[in-house]
């Protein structure tokens, strides 16, 4: 009689049908089941790090180029409420982001659902986005892009004699070019302190001889900050020393106009001359030129925050990779 052998810690017969059955140990379970456990775990965390990697890349940094672009350009001048309102709207991915963000959490937290660290990432990304985007897009358009926006949509005048023109008349001016004979009387400047020195200039007509002609008012000045001392007739500001200057481009910023006026009145106290309706310029040679490069600077602004918010989002993408790396999240 025969009786069957066994393999030692196993139970197939020795000559019988070959049924293999999986070896167990205690250290290592199912050691020769032939098919790896791991071959059947999901193999898409990976690509969904590429797919979340690339997301907190560019979306960051597409909504600031947006948000930037919206409150720097005409659009936050012609139609503001617009402008916020778009604004609003990208303020609508923020949140949107930070939901998905809190509930991928959640189902972490109860043991279900995927790695939240990209996503938590992602909303503090658009949110910096966001911010940064509103505020240098503010600054550039109060900065640069008001002004050529406000001159340009005021007029422009030409061979304009300041002793046959009142201010009245040229209510509208954004840019002025006046006479060949047209000068600054530098002897009646005058400046006026308010933590900065606001500083005036007639402008007047003159011969090559320093005779100036006296006019019934003088509307027409020249203005400049910290180019003059205040308490002398030391005027030195923009082009005020170039014989070829005879041209003005409107002063647009309101809360300097009346400490203008005021320094103004002191010139008319102190060398008995009337200004009835005084209009405010800065003296140059080219007002065009002048406010072209408003709108130069404003988008050489913009291009600039483009590029460099592009290189600050790849920084802090390859610093968050990094650190989820050693994390064991990536």
């Amino acid at each position: 009689m025969n009786y069957p052998h066994y393999y030692q810690g196993g139970n197939a017969p020795v000559g019988g049908p070959m049924t293999q059955q999986p070896m167990y140990t205690p250290e290592y379970g199912v050691a020769n089941s032939g098919i790896s456990k791991g071959f059947f775990e999901p193999r898409g965390r990976k690509r969904m790090n590429i797919v979340s990697i690339g997301m907190s890349l560019f979306l960051p940094w597409a909504l600031f180029s947006v948000v930037f672009g919206v409150m720097s350009f005409s659009l936050h001048y012609q139609q503001p409420m617009l402008a916020y309102l778009i604004v609003c709207l990208c303020f609508g991915m923020v949140i949107w982001s930070g939901f998905y963000a809190a509930g991928e959490t959640r189902k972490k937290m109860a043991g279900a659902g995927k790695e939240p660290t990209w996503y938590i990432f992602l909303f503090l990304a658009l949110l910096l986005a966001w911010v940064c985007g509103f505020v240098f897009g503010d600054v550039n358009f109060f900065t640069n892009l008001q002004p050529f926006y406000d001159v340009t949509n005021l007029n422009t005048y030409t061979r304009i004699d300041p002793s046959r023109f009142r201010g009245q008349q040229l209510m509208d001016a954004g840019r002025v070019v006046f006479t060949a004979d047209s000068k600054l009387d530098l002897r009646r400047s005058m400046g006026f302190k308010n933590l900065d020195m606001y500083c005036v200039a007639p402008i007047t007509i003159g011969d090559d001889n320093a005779t100036y002609k006296a006019l019934e008012t003088y509307d027409f000045w020249a203005v400049g900050t910290g180019c003059c001392s205040g308490n002398s007739a030391d005027f030195h500001c923009g082009d005020f020393n170039k014989p070829t200057a005879h041209a003005g481009l409107r002063l647009m910023n309101d809360g300097q106009r009346a400490f203008f006026r005021l320094a103004v009145q002191q010139a008319e106290a102190a060398y008995n001359i009337k200004a009835v309706h005084p209009l405010f310029f800065y003296w140059m040679q080219d007002p065009i030129d002048e406010v072209n490069a408003y709108q130069d600077e404003g988008f050489k602004y913009y291009l600039l925050g483009v590029f460099s918010y592009f290189a600050l989002q790849l920084f802090l993408v390859v610093c968050a990779a990094i650190a989820f790396s050693k994390l064991g999240s990536l």
